[in-house]
């Protein structure tokens, strides 16, 4: 199984999203490794009253297995169903890698 699909696997047995998506955006930087960089969106009620530090923290719980391997890099975006409403929809984009051979 990918790094992408343990993500994943990993987040919808931990919580009750709605909706997730894991891209893995290791092309955009230097460097050999193929799942080291990915983007996280979910949205789950489970995130109701929580502070965006918080949800941070429970992902990072989550994925600790990862984050202390192979995953070198983690965009979270985590909403709760009526701040994805709000954004209807959108995940912001990530910013071009600036570091290593990819800078200009």
């Amino acid at each position: 199984m990918s790094v992408q699909e343990v993500i994943k696997s990993k987040i919808l047995s931990s919580l009750s999203p709605q909706y997730v998506v894991v891209e893995n955006e290791s092309h955009m930087h230097s460097g050999l490794a193929t799942e080291s960089h990915f983007k996280l969106t979910v949205v789950a009620t489970d995130f109701e009253d929580l502070s965006l530090v918080k949800r941070h923290q429970n992902v990072y719980e989550i994925l600790a297995d990862e984050l202390s391997g192979s995953v070198h890099a983690l965009a979270l975006h985590l909403y709760t169903p009526g701040e994805w409403q709000t954004r209807h929809g959108a995940i912001p984009d990530s910013p071009d890698c600036r570091g290593g051979s990819k800078s200009g």
